[in-house]
This record gives structure tokens, C-alpha cells and sequence, in this order.
């Protein structure tokens, strides 16, 4: 059975897909006809992170190892975002965004990296 702390992070990695499903969305609804190129680019590559990050969790709860790797890449993506908020110097807004960003981001590694995920994990033959 998957232990609590691997289910949260697979969890919240799939909550991030669906995030960026929505942004997808989002840039389609406002596509620009002046910047064609920067709109497709822009949804190829929320959708691709989306699929990628789907795939990753569902490989998490099935107990394969490799998903670490590039769930754990997209939660430092993540960090850096979150700070990159913060040092803004925008309104209250942008840092409540951080905080959230922020604490996803731990959570999901603190849950990959749980003795019991890690166990887990170990144990794919």
C-alpha cells in the first residue's frame, strides 16, 4: 500500500497538472493574434509540463522510482518561482501566491523524500 506522505505528493503533483491545464485554458481563451507564436509556444509547453507532471504522479502511485527525478525538478522550478513573487515587490497578492507556491512545493518534496515514501519506492523490482 502507498504510505500517507507519497499519496499527498503524488496528489499535489497531480493538483499541478490540473493547474496547468488551467493556464492552458486561460492563454487559449486570450490568445492574441499579435503574438502567435509566443501563444502557441506558451500553451505546447503548459500542456506538455501538465502531461508530464499527470504521468509522474501516477508513476508515483504505482511505485516507480524514476518519477522522482522530474517531480522533484518541477517543485525547484516551483521554489524559484515562489521567490521570484516575493522579490517582486508587487502587492500582498503576488505574495500570497508565493506562500502557496512555496508550500506545494515542500510539501510534495518532504513527501517524496518521507523515510516511508523513500522505503516505498525502494522496494520496485
Amino acid at each position: 500500500m502507498i504510505p500517507a506522505p507519497l499519496r499527498v505528493a503524488a496528489a499535489f503533483t497531480a493538483l499541478q497538472a490540473v493547474v496547468l491545464v488551467v493556464l492552458s485554458i486561460v492563454q487559449i481563451v486570450n490568445f492574441s493574434g499579435d503574438r502567435v507564436a509566443m501563444n502557441l509556444t506558451t500553451i505546447a509547453f503548459f500542456l506538455l509540463c501538465a502531461v508530464g507532471l499527470a504521468l509522474c504522479a501516477r508513476a508515483l502511485v504505482l511505485g516507480h522510482s524514476w518519477a522522482r527525478s522530474p517531480i522533484v525538478l518541477a517543485q525547484l522550478i516551483q521554489l524559484g518561482l515562489a521567490w521570484s513573487f516575493v522579490q517582486g515587490g508587487a502587492g500582498s497578492g503576488d505574495k500570497a501566491v508565493a506562500w502557496v507556491l512555496a508550500a506545494l512545493a515542500l510539501t510534495v518534496l518532504v513527501g517524496i523524500f518521507h523515510p516511508r515514501s523513500l522505503e516505498h519506492l525502494a522496494d520496485e523490482a
